[in-house]
């Protein structure tokens, strides 16, 4: 027995101090910021486009604060983060890292002082960047961000789960940092788009469902995940869109923020599109579209031929209000906006076509009735107002459930309930 318990402690050791050498990693000397004429003006330039892409400003700048100066609130399911300083200031932020360090932080999720960093910085997928393009982002931000002196907030991650040694613990089992390897059975546009979608960009970061302790289902990669209080529906051939997605509709969804046939960018996803995305060329978001049709099937069926889209126009005859709640809200409310009587109108697209009122769950929905579209989000310069305040729980519940009958969808179980949990939530700044 002694000989037993001897042995399991001994590999007990040997596992622990194989763990520590595989979690343990050197901190890298820090640099005296690096002059802003280092970088050549291309170089820069399209660090610029690229940081946009990454969506770098968004998630790095607090409402109402310094750009890429950090303390934007993140919520997950193990409590909130705040993103960390990453303007050239060389106390509080990255201003004393070399190229070396930030590359190691991209790429593994290590940062300048041998810490590790928390999955919620999408290492895994930047990781599928090239040496170029990393370089690119350290010139833009080294060169031409300001720097800001402003220390982190404190993450309210509980015990244990805030020991970073730990996080190597996460990685070995989760994480995954293969590079990017360009697919030869399909196009260059296609390959540009997969690597685009699936570095900078982190598509999947938002638009794949996770395990419980947060992992990314790769197996499942795109077929929709919970985000910030909304649902990043599945953009694959699981969609529940009655019209399918073909290349024409994400080209037009990614550029302008709406399509005709399936809505507009709200939520997270409005700053992806004006304020990530918008930086790159035609070219790279015909790309993106041209890898993201190819997840939805491919399909190339003319949507005007649809029985679905025929089957919406013909929802928007109503039922006599006198008797139903929810068409004599909808009558009230949206009918004068979203009416299309002999064609689609851009920007104003058949409610009863939306992917939010085919969802499995009605949190879109409710979103856009409580806040809303602001001009900055969808369509630019279309505002769609938010009726948080002017009705009650009852009322978007009869309203969200004509639409969704309207739509052809089964009920949503415990609507009413849904609707007082998400007027609660926390109102995320997007």
């Amino acid at each position: 027995m002694k000989r037993g318990l001897y042995s399991v402690l001994f590999a007990a050791v040997v596992v622990l101090v194989g763990f520590g050498i595989y979690a343990w990693h050197p901190s890298i000397a820090p640099i005296t910021p690096p002059a802003k004429d280092k970088f050549s003006s291309d170089m820069i330039a399209k660090g610029k486009v690229l940081a946009a892409a990454g969506y770098c400003s968004t998630c790095h700048t607090a409402p109402g604060g310094k750009p890429f100066a950090g303390n934007y609130e993140m919520h997950s399911g193990f409590g909130t983060i705040y993103s960390s300083n990453i303007t050239p200031d060389p106390t509080t932020g990255i201003g004393n890292w070399s190229e070396e360090a930030f590359s190691r932080a991209m790429r593994t999720g290590v940062s300048r002082d041998g810490s590790h960093l928390l999955p919620a910085f999408p290492y895994e997928h930047f990781n599928k960047m090239t040496d170029d393009d990393i370089q690119a982002i350290y010139a833009y931000i080294m060169s031409s961000v300001e720097p800001v002196k402003q220390a982190k907030k404190e993450n309210g991650i509980p015990f244990p789960l805030n020991i970073r040694f730990l996080q190597a613990g996460w990685k070995l089992l989760f994480a995954d940092t293969s590079d990017f390897k360009p697919n030869p059975q399909k196009s260059e546009q296609w390959n540009r788009g997969a690597y685009l979608a699936e570095g900078i960009a982190h598509c999947g970061a938002c638009h794949t469902p996770r395990n419980i302790l947060g992992g990314e289902k790769r197996d499942e990669m795109y077929s929709g995940a919970a985000i910030d209080g909304w649902i990043a529906p599945s953009l694959t051939t699981s969609s529940t869109s009655p019209l399918k997605w073909r290349k024409q509709d994400f080209f037009e969804y990614l550029s302008t923020g709406n399509s005709i046939f399936h809505g507009s960018a709200g939520g997270p996803m409005a700053p992806v599109v004006h304020d990530g995305l918008a930086a790159l060329s035609k070219d790279d978001i015909q790309a993106i579209a041209t890898y993201f049709a190819d997840q939805a099937g491919n399909v190339n069926d003319d949507p005007a031929q649809s029985p679905a889209l025929k089957k919406a126009v013909a929802a928007q005859k109503l039922p006599d209000l006198r008797i139903h709640e929810g068409a004599r809200l909808y009558a009230a409310s949206c009918q004068s906006c979203h009416y299309s009587k002999e064609k689609l109108v851009k920007g104003r697209p058949l409610l009863a076509l939306g992917s939010a009122v085919h969802l499995d769950k009605p949190t879109n929905l409710i979103n856009v009735i409580l806040d809303g579209f602001r001009a900055d989000q969808g369509i630019k310069g279309v505002v769609m107002p938010g009726f948080r305040d002017a009705l009650s729980d009852e009322d978007i519940t009869a309203l969200a459930a004509y639409l969704r009958q309207a739509a052809g969808e089964q009920p949503w179980p415990n609507l009413e309930k849904h609707v007082g949990e998400i007027r609660r939530q926390p109102r995320f700044e997007h």
